[in-house]
C-alpha cells in the first residue's frame, strides 16, 4: 500500500497538479454559474407551483407543461433543448458520456485549459469487470456522478444526464464495442449495471438511500440485442437482429430488468438496430409494456442518435417522417438525439398522427428528470450538491481508485515455472520492454468514450519506476496493425537483457464503435515478433496483451518461451503501474476473465447469428460459456494469481428442495418425462422461502496478501435441451493474508439461479440434481417438483 501511494505521489509530480487543472499564466478567467431555473431572485418564479420544491414532482411537471405552447413542447424533444425564457427555464444538453470517467464525446460537458481540463479516467469496463467487485464498480461510479456534477457545477456540464452504462451481452468476440460492457454473463452484467447506476446516481450501495434526487443521471444502453456494429458489410443501423424468446428472457434482457428494478436507473437509451423486425425505439411491447409496466421503469427513454431517422430512412419500417415521428413516441420513447423531431414533429401533430397526450407524457418524463437533479429548485450553489467542486474532480482519492480498480482487473493466464513476479531488489536487472502497446498515445490506454485523463502513465514508464534502464523498442512499425516489423533490431534488444517484457495487441484502430473484427488473430506480424524474440531471449519472455476482446494466442500459450501471460484491457489513466506492480510482486493478481477466449476459427460463425444455444444438427457451437460447446483458449472466469487458493463448502442449508405450492407441469424429452414449476405460477414468497445460504471456505495457501474474486457457478445434474453447460449464481472478492481462511456467504435463490428460460421465454424450474460448483469442489441441491 504504501508503495501505491509513493508511486501515485510520482505521477502527481511528474505530471502536474494533483487535481489535473492546467491554469493560464495570467490566471484563470471566472466561469459563469451554471443555468438554472425558477431564480428565486426574480419574482415571478415563485408564483409558479413548478417552482415548488415542496409540492410533488408529478404536479410540478404537470403545471410546467400546461404553461408550455406547441412550439415550446416540440423544442425540448431533443437532446439540445433550448431555452424557454418566458418561463426562466434554462437550455438543457441530454446528451452527456461517462462510459469509464466523464467523457469528452458528446456535446454536454467541455473541459476547459482554465478550470478543469480533466476528469479521471478508470479502466474500459471489461478490464474493471474482470475484478468480480460490486463494491469497486458501485465505488467507481459514484466517484464519476462527483466528477460530473463538480464539472457542472463550475459551468462546464449542460446537463447531468451521462448515457452509461453499456449492459449489452459481450455475445460475439468480434464486437468492436464489448470493450464497452462487463462481459459475456448475465448475473455479472446485472450486478454491474446495478452497482455502477447506483453509485453515478447518488444511492447508497444497497440501494437504500435515493428518495428522488439524484447527484447525476445514468441511462442504461442500448435497449435491446444490440451487439453488431459494422462486420462485413451488416452494419447496426440496418441490422434486425433475429432473437428467440428464450435467449431474449435469460440473456438479453436480465442485465436491463436489474438496471431498472434494482439500480432504480433514471434512464434508458434504445438501440438503432431492430429485433424480430421491429426498431427499439418504435417497439410499444419493449418501451411500455416491458420497461414501464412489467418493470415498473419511472425514467427516461432516449433514443441512440440519430436513430429515430433511421426508422424511415434505412429501415423503412415508416412509411414516412411524420410516421417515424408518431411511432417512436407512442412506443414510450421521450427524447431524441438527433434533429428528426425538430423537423418532423409539427407535421406529425398537424396530420393528426401524433397525440398531445403521448408529447406531454414525454414532457413529464423529461422535467421529472430534471427536477430530480435540482435543476428547478433555485440556485444549485445552495442545493445539497452545490459544495461539489473542482477539487473533487481528479481527487487522490479518485486517482487511487483508477489504479486500484486496474491491478485489481488485470488477468495472470500464464505463469509458467513461477517466472512472475520478476526480482526488484537485485539493483542490476536489466530489462527490455518491446512492442507496439508499450509506448503510446493516453487513447491506446484509455479505451473508447474516455474523457482528458487527470494523469497518464505510459506501460513503459511503469516499468522505469522499477528498472530504471529499462530498455524500449517498439518492435512493429504503425502500431498494433504491425504491417511490417523490426524483428531484427528487436531479437538484438533481447539478447542483451535478462527480462523481455513484450506489449503487444490491439488498439481503437482494430476494435471500437463502428468497427468490429473480421479475425480473432494478433495483427499483422505481432506473433512473428514474439515468437523470434522469445526465441532469442535468455529467459522466457512476459507477454502483456492490451485488448478489449479476446485473442487467440494459443501459440504463446504452448510456447515454452513464452512464460508468463496477462491480459491487461485498457487500463486507464495508472494503467501503467498497476502492470509494474503486479510484474514487479508488489500486488498479487486475482483478475478473472470476464469473457470466454475462442480458437480463431470461431469466425466461422456468423456475427449476425443471434443464438445462444448450440444446435449439434447444423454444427452451430453456442455462445458464451453458458452454452458454447467448442474449444476454448481461455474459460470465463480464468485467472491465476501468484498464491494458491482452496475451497471447501462448509454448510449449505437445504440440500432437497421440495416445491409442492402450485401444479406441475410435464415435458418429454429423449422418452423421458420430466417435471417443472413454472415459476411464475409460485409467486414470490414462495421463490424466497425456497433461498439456499451457502458458506464457502475460502485459504490463501501463499505467502502474499491477495485480493481474490470467488466466483460461485451451478451445472445442471443431467444436461438437458436448452440448459446452460453451467452458469455462474454469485461472487465475492475477498481480501486474504497470507494463510487466512475465511467463509463466503452466497444466497442462491432456486427462482432466480436454479431456473432456465423455455422456448416460449417462461421461466421453468426442472426436477433433478443441480450442483453447485467453486472451482474443483462440488455440492449437489436436489429439486423435487
Amino acid at each position: 500500500m504504501a508503495l501505491s501511494i509513493i508511486l501515485l505521489a510520482i505521477v502527481v509530480n511528474v505530471h502536474g497538479h494533483g487535481h489535473g487543472h492546467g491554469h493560464a499564466s495570467a490566471g484563470p478567467e471566472p466561469e459563469p454559474e451554471p443555468a438554472f431555473g425558477c431564480d428565486y431572485s426574480k419574482p415571478w418564479s415563485r408564483s409558479y407551483p413548478f417552482c415548488n420544491p415542496k409540492l410533488p414532482i408529478p404536479e410540478r411537471t404537470k403545471d410546467l407543461i400546461s404553461r408550455l405552447t406547441l412550439a415550446e413542447k416540440l423544442s425540448q424533444l431533443v437532446n439540445t433543448a433550448p431555452p424557454i425564457p418566458r418561463l426562466g427555464v434554462p437550455p438543457y444538453q441530454w446528451w452527456s458520456e461517462a462510459l469509464h470517467g466523464v467523457g469528452s464525446v458528446g456535446p454536454g460537458v467541455r473541459f476547459n485549459a482554465s478550470s478543469i481540463a480533466s476528469a479521471t479516467s478508470f479502466p474500459q469496463v471489461i478490464l474493471t469487470a474482470a475484478s468480480f467487485d460490486s463494491r469497486l464498480w458501485y465505488r467507481i461510479g459514484h466517484a464519476i456522478g462527483v466528477e460530473g456534477r463538480a464539472i457542472y457545477n463550475a459551468g462546464q456540464a449542460m446537463g447531468l444526464t451521462f448515457w452509461a452504462p453499456n449492459i449489452n451481452l459481450f455475445r460475439d468476440p468480434r464486437w468492436g464495442r464489448g470493450q464497452e460492457t462487463p462481459g459475456e454473463d448475465p448475473l455479472l452484467t446485472s450486478r454491474y449495471a446495478v452497482s455502477f447506476v447506483r453509485g453515478l446516481q447518488g444511492d447508497s450501495f444497497s440501494g437504500a438511500k435515493l428518495r428522488g434526487h439524484l447527484l447525476a443521471s445514468a441511462c442504461c444502453k442500448h435497449f435491446t440485442a444490440y451487439d453488431l456494429d459494422n462486420w462485413k458489410a451488416v452494419n447496426r443501423f440496418r441490422f434486425d437482429a433475429r432473437v428467440s424468446l428464450q435467449d431474449l428472457s435469460d440473456t438479453y434482457q436480465p442485465p436491463f430488468q436489474s438496471c431498472v428494478q434494482q439500480g432504480r436507473a433514471s434512464g434508458i437509451m434504445c438501440a438503432y438496430n431492430r429485433v424480430n423486425g421491429v426498431p427499439n425505439c418504435a417497439d410499444f411491447n419493449l418501451l411500455t409494456q416491458t420497461a414501464r409496466k412489467q418493470w415498473d421503469f419511472r425514467g427516461y427513454i432516449t433514443s441512440d442518435c440519430g436513430a429515430v431517422a433511421l426508422i424511415h430512412d434505412q429501415q423503412g419500417y415508416a412509411k414516412s417522417p411524420e410516421d417515424a415521428v408518431a411511432d417512436v413516441l407512442r412506443a414510450g420513447m421521450d427524447v431524441e438525439c438527433g434533429s428528426y423531431l425538430t423537423e418532423h414533429a409539427k407535421s406529425a401533430v398537424l396530420q393528426k398522427k401524433l397525440a398531445m397526450s403521448q408529447i406531454d407524457r414525454a414532457l413529464h418524463n423529461l422535467f421529472s428528470i430534471r427536477m430530480r437533479l435540482g435543476l428547478f429548485d433555485g440556485n444549485p450553489a445552495r442545493l445539497p450538491f452545490g459544495l461539489i467542486g473542482p477539487n473533487h474532480v481528479c481527487s487522490k482519492d479518485h486517482q487511487y481508485l483508477a489504479l486500484e480498480a486496474a491491478r485489481n482487473g488485470i488477468v495472470l493466464l500464464k505463469n509458467t515455472a513461477a517466472l512472475l513476479p520478476l526480482p526488484k531488489t537485485s539493483p542490476t536487472i536489466s530489462l527490455a520492454v518491446i512492442g507496439p502497446n508499450a509506448n503510446t498515445s493516453p487513447l491506446t490506454l484509455l479505451g473508447n468514450y474516455a474523457g482528458p485523463p487527470c494523469n497518464y502513465i505510459t506501460i513503459l514508464q511503469g516499468f522505469q519506476h522499477y528498472v530504471k534502464n529499462a530498455v524500449y523498442h517498439p518492435g512493429c512499425d504503425g502500431g498494433p496493425k504491425c504491417s511490417s516489423a523490426q524483428i531484427d533490431q528487436a531479437v538484438e534488444v533481447s539478447k542483451k537483457v535478462d527480462y523481455v517484457v513484450m506489449v503487444m495487441g490491439l488498439d481503437q484502430s482494430e476494435e471500437r464503435e463502428e468497427r468490429d473484427r473480421i479475425h480473432l488473430d494478433l495483427p499483422g506480424k505481432q506473433l512473428e515478433l514474439i515468437n523470434s524474440v522469445a526465441e532469442a531471449s535468455k529467459k522466457p519472455v512476459i507477454l502483456v496483451l492490451l485488448c478489449g476482446g479476446p485473442i487467440d494466442i494459443s501459440s504463446a500459450k504452448y510456447n515454452h518461451k513464452v512464460g508468463g501471460i496477462l491480459w491487461a484491457g485498457y487500463p486507464g489513466e495508472l494503467g501503467g503501474i498497476a502492470l509494474a506492480q503486479i510484474i514487479f510482486g508488489d500486488h498479487n493478481p486475482g483478475g478473472r476473465l470476464p469473457v470466454t477466449w475462442y480458437p480463431k476459427d470461431y469466425i466461422k460463425v456468423p456475427m449476425t447469428d443471434m443464438r445462444m444455444r448450440a444446435d449439434p444438427s447444423t454444427g452451430y457451437p453456442g455462445r458464451t460459456y453458458r452454452f458454447y460447446k467448442g474449444p476454448k483458449v481461455y474459460e470465463f472466469g480464468y485467472g491465476l494469481s501468484y498464491s494458491k487458493y482452496s475451497y471447501e463448502f462448509v454448510s449449505v442449508t437445504h440440500s432437497k428442495l421440495h416445491f409442492n405450492q402450485s401444479s406441475t407441469h410435464l415435458m418429454v424429452e429423449n422418452s423421458e418425462t420430466i417435471g417443472y414449476k413454472l415459476v411464475s405460477e409460485l409467486g414470490e414468497e414462495t421463490c424466497r422461502s425456497m433461498s439456499v445460504s451457502v458458506s464457502v471456505r475460502v485459504q490463501n495457501h501463499g505467502s502474499r496478501v491477495g485480493k481474490h474474486p470467488v466466483l460461485l457457478f451451478m451445472r445442471p445434474g443431467k444436461q438437458r435441451s436448452g440448459s446452460p453447460v453451467k452458469q455462474l449464481v454469485g461472487f465475492q472478492s475477498v481480501m486474504l493474508d497470507a494463510g487466512e481462511t475465511t467463509d463466503v456467504g452466497f444466497e442462491v435463490s432456486p427462482c432466480e439461479h436454479l431456473s432456465r428460460a423455455n422456448e416460449a421465454g417462461a421461466k421453468i424450474i426442472e426436477e433433478g440434481s443441480h450442483v453447485l460448483r467453486v472451482d474443483d469442489q462440488e455440492h449437489s441441491i436436489d429439486l423435487f417438483v
